[in-house]
């Protein structure tokens, strides 16, 4: 049995994912590898690095602060979520991330993002929490038409949701069979189209294959949503998802519903823990 933790992104509905993650800490519960797509990536990693609290305390304190997100970030530096706020100053002076305690936790992080010339996810193992893994984070959680970008070793990456919205196949494709996945979006969800394709293929003209995966993607997501109420039916995955919508903004500006958010999915996490620890062979 190879046990993995898989987070969707979402942006902030990912305040529910931090709810879930913060219980399964508090309780012990462990994993051999974590897997994120963009807020997925973003929040995740603190399960890594046993950092309780930590993404629900900073995005409550600086959501409002134009440096972290803001119209004013998308105009003067091209990213709605300001790079150097959020992937320096935040984690570096803010808030520390404990790098440290991430890389002496044995458990594999990936990561993933889409590269622009392929329309692939790519999947990075995030092993030490330093200034690469914080640029792959980056490119996990940038957002295309508000975010730059991101280059990485030769390559340009955006959101890791365009072409992988939940990575379940990739992890069990490594030998993971014991897979307990965090959506948050409720059962019966199911995406549209992508609004705006026509902007969407001037802006990316010179890269089709993202054009094709952007056009496609509300395809590939509820295909994946099919295939996980028929993994979560047969007990081959367990899914942890919220009761309802979230109605929360991507950009959501209001600590209290960020917080409310964070509340449903720790209600969520203590409903379900005595399930999550028998799936997982620990009760």
């Amino acid at each position: 049995m190879k046990k993995a933790l898989i987070l969707e992104g979402g942006a902030m509905r990912g305040m529910f994912t931090c709810g879930v993650i913060d219980v399964l800490m508090e309780h012990g519960i462990t994993f051999e590898a974590a897997a994120g797509i963009s807020a997925g990536a973003v929040f995740g990693c603190n399960f890594k690095s046993r950092q309780i609290g930590r993404p629900i305390r900073y995005n409550k304190k600086y959501c409002a602060d134009p440096r972290y997100c803001s119209l004013r970030s998308l105009i003067m530096t091209g990213d709605l979520y300001g790079a150097d706020f959020c992937y320096r100053e935040l984690p570096d002076v803010l808030d520390v991330f404990d790098r440290q305690a991430y890389r002496e936790n044995p458990m594999h992080f990936y990561a993933g993002a889409t590269d622009l010339e392929t329309g692939q996810c790519l999947f990075r193992d995030c092993l030490d929490g330093g200034a690469d893994d914080m640029t792959w984070f980056r490119a996990s959680a940038s957002m295309p038409m508000v975010s730059r970008p991101v280059e990485f070793e030769g390559r340009r990456l955006l959101d890791g949701g365009i072409s992988d919205a939940v990575p379940y196949r990739y992890m069990e494709g490594l030998g993971y069979d014991h897979n307990v996945i965090v959506l948050t979006q409720p059962k019966g969800y199911r995406k549209q189209p992508a609004f705006g394709m026509g902007l969407i293929r001037l802006l990316f003209r010179r890269y089709p294959k993202l054009i094709e995966a952007m056009a496609h993607r509300h395809e590939m997501y509820n295909r994946q949503m099919e295939e996980l109420d028929q993994r979560e039916a047969t007990g081959q995955s367990l899914v942890v998802r919220p009761p309802e919508a979230l109605n929360i903004g991507h950009t959501e500006k209001d600590p209290q519903e960020l917080e409310r958010v964070y509340q449903i999915g720790r209600a969520e996490s203590e409903k379900r823990l005595e399930e999550i620890e028998r799936y997982l062979g620990n009760a």
